[in-house]
């Protein structure tokens, strides 16, 4: 497939061009712009990104990560006006946490296709000078031909500074004025004027993400909630919930049983393999023991569940609100992202021999922020005599705040060992203590 050198340049046809974006090491956002022969923008609706995800009437429309593959821009160049000359593509980071920059993604990737053609790629060379941005590939007009050319420069003041060089008017937020004790001025009457009918001025535009709403993962899926890791505030509610399932399983009791399973900040690390990865048992020698706490019976290390409530007050800043035996929900909520790195959502089945179906029992992960994201994890699986899922994970080294992966992995049959975190965020099932309920 052809790879395009910084600078590089080569020809397309006039159907659609999808653009992919993918990175290694951290998260960036993509987006584009529709810029003019002059090089500026006609107006602010000429940027497309997850605040504003359309132009032209779909000429380029933005696509979110979803099942059908990355963070992705799709550009139909014989649906575009003839005053627009190119479409900009743009990778940035966080436009909430100023912190990151391109220094922590270890590979950005841009992989332009179109229909009944070999892919072009780009890999922009190292960014380590504090950019936050980057012009990653055009597609521009020469006469009648559409080309894609490789661009590869930085931006040290992020999408904001960008945009605002491309014409564009970028909301800034304004500190927050300290209070003042209002003073109390003597009433004059004031005649009012005859009715003034006032023009709103045109916003800048914003680049805060907005919540997530209400979004429910498919198998195997994730997705980003973005959150100020720094607000001391912000409470994240992770909930199991289920209803028993039909009556007879209700009869003959539904007791599941939230855990969370961690790893703090200070000790999470990246791996070779993604966050919530399902990892089994290597050679010896490839991989260290699980921690020493482990492997002694009931003494699993770094877990909250109805014998170990947790604390918001002080470490691990994640508590239990206690255990449910009948069907409805066991309640975890954790504060403080700033010093956590994985929290691993599992259940467990105290009913006789795992009977049932977690599925069965109607069970399901619901994540929120209380900002107005919330993201329920489902189950697909409907398995028997398994004593432990783990459905979720949540990554809270992820740059724009906490990823949720979908994980639903189970523990093997009649076996009642708990699933392992490790501290690169992959999971291990049947390999952490055993400790049996007592009612």
């Amino acid at each position: 497939m052809p790879e395009l050198a910084k600078g590089g340049n080569t020809a397309v046809g006039s159907g659609p061009v999808v653009a992919e974006l993918h990175t290694v090491g951290g998260t960036v956002d993509l987006s584009a712009l529709l810029v003019t022969a002059d090089g500026k923008v006609r107006s602010d609706d000429d940027l497309v990104f997850y605040n504003q995800p359309s132009a032209e009437a779909g000429a380029v429309r933005h696509l979110a990560a979803d099942a059908e593959g990355p963070e992705r821009v799709e550009m139909d160049p014989a649906a575009l006006p003839a005053d627009v000359d190119r479409v900009v593509l743009v990778g940035s980071c966080d436009p909430d946490d100023a912190s990151r920059t391109f220094r922590e993604v270890k590979e950005v990737l841009v992989r332009a296709a179109q229909l009944g053609t070999e892919p072009v790629h780009f890999r922009p060379p190292a960014l380590t000078d504090g950019e936050r941005a980057v012009l990653l590939m055009e597609l521009y007009r020469r006469g009648e031909t559409w080309k894609l050319r490789a661009i590869g420069q930085g931006y040290a003041d992020g999408l904001a500074g960008l945009a605002t060089d491309f014409g564009i008017e970028v909301a800034q937020e304004e500190p927050e004025a300290p209070e003042d004790h209002p003073v109390r001025q003597p009433e004059v009457p004031v005649r009012q004027p005859e009715e003034v009918r006032a023009v709103p001025a045109e916003l800048p535009m914003s680049l805060r993400k907005p919540p997530l709403g209400k979004i429910s993962l498919d198998k195997g899926g994730q997705v980003s909630m973005s959150l100020d890791k720094a607000d001391r505030e912000l409470v994240v509610t992770a909930t199991l919930e289920w209803d028993g399932g039909s009556d007879e399983r209700r009869r003959r009791g539904a007791d599941l049983d939230l855990y969370a399973l961690f790893v703090p900040a200070s000790k999470a690390i990246r791996g070779d393999q993604a966050p919530g990865t399902l990892v089994t048992p290597k050679k010896k020698g490839s991989r260290p023991a699980p921690d020493a706490d482990t492997a002694k019976k009931g003494k699993g290390a770094d877990v909250v569940y109805y014998k170990r409530l947790g604390s918001l007050q002080n470490r691990p800043f994640i508590h239990l609100d206690g255990d449910a035996r009948v069907p409805g929900r066991e309640t975890l909520r954790i504060v403080r992202p700033d010093q956590q790195g994985y929290v691993l959502l599992c259940a467990y089945s105290a009913v006789s021999n795992g009977f049932g179906s977690f599925r069965s029992f109607g069970a399901k992960v619901v994540v929120t922020d209380g900002r107005g994201s919330t993201v329920t994890v489902p189950l697909f699986e409907n398995t028997k005599t398994r004593y432990w899922v783990a459905i979720a994970l949540v990554d809270f080294t992820d740059s724009d705040g906490a990823a949720i992966h979908h994980v639903e992995a189970y523990s093997g049959r009649m076996t009642e060992r708990r699933p392992v975190l490790h501290t690169d965020g992959t999971v291990e099932m049947n390999a952490g203590p055993v400790e049996f309920k007592r009612r």
